[in-house]
Order: structure tokens, then C-alpha cells, then sequence
């Protein structure tokens, strides 16, 4: 889920901290990619048909698989330096909200029962989506693909999007890609949307600045954190009856959350008993995440054509010819990523100068207007 309602707030009131980039302007830039949430969106849009996935000849789905090797690839073209962050063990916080993901799945998978018996098409697709579960089986086929594509994976001890955001924060990476707005709850400098959406390639990426979004709502870090619990987040529930515009106005007039539950109309919004509040701010502020730097050292390698063809064409039956040229691709968009972006080329030195334009007046301009004259230069360009 993310943080609820977060999109419409920032628009609504802090626009400036958004914008629409195009994808090849991230050329050059290493990016942070929350992996399990581009595997749930390869398994529910690409080579989907209703409830049929793509497989191969054992029964055993390649959506995710073949997901993640296009778009890695169409990164790699584009000059991006791809970083996958997978989940790891999620925080005992989370189990509540895990336990009504896994309810809604149990619901989805009846109502699916009913619309194929109905065959009600749009139902079918509506509710065969809801049943999708990213496991342990896709992470593991996703990275070991990656690792013969010569492409960096960090395995995070809890939530990939709180690693991705300390590799951000820590300068190893330009921004965080994901679709949870809580990668800037865990404070990621650049946090961007749609980098990784498969559906379509007029999707423009949404870039977000959480320095702007600071300075636009006139929050401190600590306050734009209880504004996110106060909206809706993974930790814990939210107090009835508080969207992100009254949490907005709430904080601005009383500063924290427990400010807030000191003076708030318990009568008019009922406070969750036992509210882990300070438990899920502290997630936020000081997530559990690898830090040293040698367990984030990021190397982008050449690909292993003989280990691609043998996981993805002979174990998972993709089309010989297209992997043959897709390993090609690879090795090109490699060779092309290590150029590096156009504005490192041009950094000011201390011995660069630039003269100073001497002040015409007047007198000085007429002066150099008679001299051409007389020459018979006339002032004119010679064609």
C-alpha cells in the first residue's frame, strides 16, 4: 500500500515537488529499483490473458522473468545503471497488514471462482490480478537472471524500499524507483514512479524531490513522517476519520502526533488502541538496512551469454534467437552506459576563466564604426 492517498496530497500541495521526466534523461544515472514490486507488475500485465500467465514447457510461470529482462534491458539502452534491492524478513509491524493482503487474496480467489463460472470477462481479469503473490520462487528466478545479465542485486535484511532509500541517501545511487509513495517516507532524496511500468511506454517517469516536498508543505522531516502514519501506512492502522488533508492540517497546527492526541476530539476520531505510532515513526526514521559499504559495493559486469542461454532458453523456454540478440543489446547498452552523462564533461576547473565582455559606449562604437569605413569594410560579413 505505501502511504495512502500521498500522490493526490503532494499534488494538491506541493506540486513543485513533482515532475514528468522523459525515460532516456536518466542516462547515465544509477538507480535504486524496488525488485518485488516490478516482479508483482510483470506477473499481473505482461503476456497475461485473464487467469493464463506465460509459462514454459514444465507449467511454471516466466511472466516475471520475462518482465524483468526486457525492461532491464531497455534500461541498459537508455544508459541507466539498474540496481535491484529485494525484500528481505518484513518488520513484526507489518504483519497486520500482511494478514489483510493475504484476506484480500483468499476474497479474490472466490470472486474469481464466480466470475469464470458467470464468464464474466472483465471480473475474470479484475479479480485473477488480485490474486497475484510475488514468492519466494520468482525473487530467486529474478535474481539469478539478473546476476547473468552482470546486473548489481542487494538482498535487504527487511523492506527493499528502506534499503533503497539508505543507498540513495548514502550517494551510491541518483533516486529510488518504486510505485509505494513510502520511499520517501524513509527519507530518499529522488524518489521516481513509472521507471518500471510495463504496460506502456508513454507513461511519463514521475520524479519527486523530498527537499522540496519539505520546504512546499513547510514540514520538518519528523513532521512529514507523522504526517505519513497519520494518513495511512504499512505499521499501523490510521485514527478513523483522518485523511491526508486534516493529518496535513493537524500537524501544521500542533507540530507531532502526540501533540495531536493531546488535543484532538477523541469524541470525533477514534485512536486505534495500543497505537504502535513511535514504533513505525522509528522504522522510518532508522530503518533496518545494510550500511557498510562493502556489502553495498555496486559492480555492473559484462553479461554471461552461456548462463543465459542455459536458464533462459534450455530450463525456461524462451526463443533462442531473441535471447542470442538480447545478449547483444546488453553488451552494447554496457558499452554505451560507460561513457558516462554529458555534464561530467564540461565541470569548471579552477584555471578556466572567462574574459569579461568590455562595455561599449558610444564614443568608443563610433569610433570603430569610422576605422571599418575607411577601410572599406562597410561593417558587412563577408559571404
Amino acid at each position: 500500500m505505501g502511504i495512502k492517498g500521498l500522490t493526490k496530497l503532494l499534488a494538491d500541495n506541493a506540486p513543485k515537488c513533482m515532475k514528468e521526466q522523459k525515460f532516456e534523461s536518466y542516462f547515465g544515472r544509477k538507480i535504486a529499483i524496488d525488485a518485488s514490486m516490478s516482479i508483482y507488475q510483470f506477473l499481473i500485465v505482461v503476456g497475461r490473458t485473464g487467469t493464463e500467465m506465460l509459462t514454459n514447457e514444465a507449467g511454471e510461470v516466466t511472466s516475471h522473468l520475462q518482465g524483468m529482462f526486457s525492461r532491464t534491458i531497455r534500461l541498459l539502452e537508455a544508459g541507466i545503471k539498474p540496481v535491484y534491492v529485494f525484500d528481505g524478513k518484513p518488520p513484526e509491524l507489518k504483519s497486520q497488514e500482511l494478514a489483510k493482503r493475504y484476506s484480500k487474496r483468499v476474497d479474490a480467489t472466490q470472486d474469481l471462482a464466480m466470475a469464470v463460472e458467470s464468464g464474466t470477462k472483465e471480473d475474470i481479469e479484475k479479480f485473477s490480478k488480485r490474486t497475484v503473490k510475488v514468492t519466494k520462487q520468482h525473487n530467486e528466478d529474478c535474481r539469478r537472471l539478473l546476476r547473468l545479465m552482470g546486473v548489481p542485486v542487494i538482498e535487504a535484511p527487511s523492506e527493499a524500499e528502506a534499503q533503497c532509500a539508505v543507498l540513495c541517501k548514502a550517494g551510491k545511487v541518483y533516486a529510488v524507483a518504486s510505485e509505494d509513495m513510502d520511499s520517501l517516507t524513509f527519507g530518499a532524496p529522488k524518489f521516481l514512479r513509472h521507471l518500471m511500468d510495463p504496460s506502456s511506454r508513454k507513461i511519463p517517469v514521475m520524479e519527486f524531490d523530498v527537499a522540496k516536498v519539505l520546504e512546499e508543505l513547510n514540514l520538518t522531516m519528523d513532521q512529514f513522517i507523522d504526517l505519513c502514519i497519520l494518513s495511512g501506512c504499512d505499521y499501523c492502522d490510521s485514527i478513523r476519520g483522518i485523511g491526508g488533508q486534516t493529518a496535513l492540517k493537524l500537524i501544521r497546527q500542533h507540530g507531532s502526533i502526540e501533540s495531536i492526541l493531546e488535543n484532538i476530539n477523541k469524541e470525533r476520531y477514534q485512536i486505534p488502541d495500543n497505537w504502535p505510532y513511535q514504533e513505525a515513526r522509528q522504522l522510518f526514521k532508522v530503518p533496518v538496512a545494510l550500511t557498510d559499504d562493502e556489502q553495498l559495493e555496486l559492480k555492473w559486469t559484462a553479461p554471461d551469454e552461456d548462463g543465459l542461454i542455459s536458464f533462459l532458453v534450455n530450463e525456461n523456454g524462451f526463443n533462442s534467437d531473441r535471447v542470442t540478440k538480447a545478449i547483444e543489446k546488453i553488451k552494447a547498452a554496457k558499452n554505451k552506459s560507460s561513457q558516462g552523462r554529458l555534464e561530467s564533461f564540461f565541470k569548471p576547473t579552477a584555471t578556466t576563466s572567462v574574459p569579461l565582455k568590455r562595455k561599449e559606449t558610444p564614443q568608443s562604437t563610433a569610433k570603430e564604426t569610422s576605422n571599418k569605413k575607411a577601410k572599406g569594410g562597410g561593417g558587412r560579413k563577408k559571404k
